[in-house]
């Protein structure tokens, strides 16, 4: 790739400029330098999408399931062939290492070929009993939206379950890194899908997402990023009655008991959590101890951090790159001002680095005070707030005591402690004893603040899909009827 490229929109199979002529700037984080620039889409390039997607919505979802699970796996192995240059430019444009970029795009490669392998089961049409079937259809146009802090991951997630449930969709992808949405709809061009299915728009984000909320043509909406612009968007989609899948903000706690292994949970928090600078809604953000071990682990997870050796996305020594943009910066500045100036510790971090691009040191902090801005903001960042309990019923409270509901993780040997924590804790994920990213067969949702309704796994392909009840099938034995409804 060169050093600086023009990113376009692609519309109805074609690859073109903003109607207007307008772009913005694309930045490399770790240098703060302007590599490239990014089309914006004009409402009638929106129109022109909505159109062509509207239009060869009849065609594509009466495209056997097979034929769309073919074209996925396609994608997914043309994808896979790109890797280290899609990787080269996403650690560019986002700051992630090159490590973290190829693992992402690995991952991405997984939800296109779990889609289109599991597309029999998503697709086919199964019995209730002997005289009723639920038919599977497409729901409609999909408008999907994604940020820029796993946006190949994020890309593929939503394309491939709109795609296998047989929705056109139309992907308004991250104007700070538009590769990965470059080389996902690339990847699909080759593998054969028909111009209108998927369409690529940059540009204004509330202009877009209220241009294409209008339109009755859209009957779905999926969107990752803060909860303030997710509950703005469902409220829009309120007026056309669009159904919405919101994957929102997220503040993790991790719980830490007097049984766990001390050094393995130090390490585990370490890594998750300054993977990509933080910046990951799944990420834990919150430590809480039990106070007789407090001491010796926040020892341990304070040189974990300062183990942490930042620099250069595309140095191979480097374990964090740059935050994503100027204003993750402010935010970190922020909250560490407004934590320390209510009495807390920095205990390494704390600030940033002195060099050009958007970096950020590993930062914990202790003795925060309860009404600390950090407690109650997702920080997405490299910030971790460490504090001890007394009591599982207070760790408990701890832990649940935020708005957000998205993941929770807690570490302990005992079997009785488990049990009593998955009941507990309020979080549409929890891990015990380990941190991991969510991978593409199993669905994933938050609880209160953090959304609403599935992605991955069968139930991601569901939200895209309208299950029509069958009535009156003919009466024929349970084994048979399920037999029958497969080959509807």
């Amino acid at each position: 790739m060169s050093d600086s490229i023009n990113y376009k929109l692609f519309i109805n199979g074609t690859w073109r400029f903003g109607g207007n002529g307008a772009d913005l700037p694309l930045l490399n984080p770790a240098t703060e330098q302007e590599v490239g620039r990014v089309a914006v889409a004009s409402a009638s390039d929106l129109d022109d999408a909505l159109m062509s997607a509207q239009a060869n919505l009849p065609q594509w979802s009466n495209t056997p399931a097979e034929e769309r699970g073919m074209l996925l796996i396609r994608a997914a192995r043309i994808l896979k062939e790109k890797i280290e240059i899609a990787a080269a430019a996403l650690s560019r444009e986002q700051g992630k290492t090159l490590a973290e970029a190829k693992g992402e795009y690995a991952r991405a490669v997984e939800m296109l070929e779990w889609n289109g392998t599991h597309i029999g089961k998503t697709s086919a049409p199964f019995s209730i009993d002997e005289k009723r079937i639920i038919v599977p259809e497409a729901i409609g146009v999909v408008a999907a939206f994604t940020p820029w802090n796993y946006p190949a991951v994020l890309n593929a997630r939503k394309l491939g379950a709109s795609i296998a449930a047989g929705c056109p969709v139309i992907l308004k992808a991250a104007e700070e890194t538009p590769s990965a949405g470059l080389y996902m709809i690339e990847a699909l061009q080759e593998a054969g899908i028909p111009p209108g299915v998927v369409s690529l728009v940059f540009g204004n984000p509330p202009m877009i997402s209220e241009h294409l909320l209008a339109s009755p043509f859209v009957r779905a909406v999926s969107f990752t990023g803060s909860t303030p612009v997710g509950k703005q968007l469902a409220k829009i989609a309120a007026g056309n009655l669009q159904r919405c899948v919101l994957e929102l903000g997220g503040h993790c706690p991790v719980v830490v008991f007097e049984d766990a292994d001390l050094s393995k949970a130090a390490l585990a928090i370490s890594e998750y959590k300054f993977e990509c600078a933080g910046q990951s809604c799944n990420a834990p953000s919150r430590i809480l101890v039990a106070r007789s071990i407090h001491k010796e682990f926040l020892a341990k997870l304070v040189r974990a951090a300062e183990k942490i050796r930042v620099g250069a996305p595309d140095d191979p020594e480097t374990d964090m790159g740059p935050m994503a943009n100027a204003r993750r910066i402010e935010a970190m500045e922020r909250l560490t001002k407004d934590a320390v100036n209510r009495g807390a510790k920095v205990e390494t971090g704390g600030k940033r680095i002195c060099r050009p691009g958007f970096y950020w040191a590993p930062t914990i902090l202790s003795h925060i005070h309860p009404e600390s801005q950090v407690l109650h903001e997702e920080p997405f960042g490299p910030i971790l707030t460490v504090a001890s309990f007394d009591t599982i019923e207070e760790a408990i409270e701890q832990a649940n005591d935020t708005e957000y509901g998205l993941a929770s993780y807690f570490f302990t040997e005992s079997t009785e402690m488990q049990k009593r924590m998955i009941r507990s804790l309020a979080a549409g994920a929890v891990s015990m004893n380990y941190l991991k990213g969510v991978s593409a067969d199993a669905p994933n949702a938050g609880i209160k603040q953090s959304g609403y309704g599935y992605e991955g796994g069968v139930e991601g392909v569901r939200a895209f899909q309208s299950l029509k009840l069958v009535n009156g099938v003919k009466a024929v034995s349970a084994h048979e009827g399920q037999d029958r409804a497969l080959h509807f």
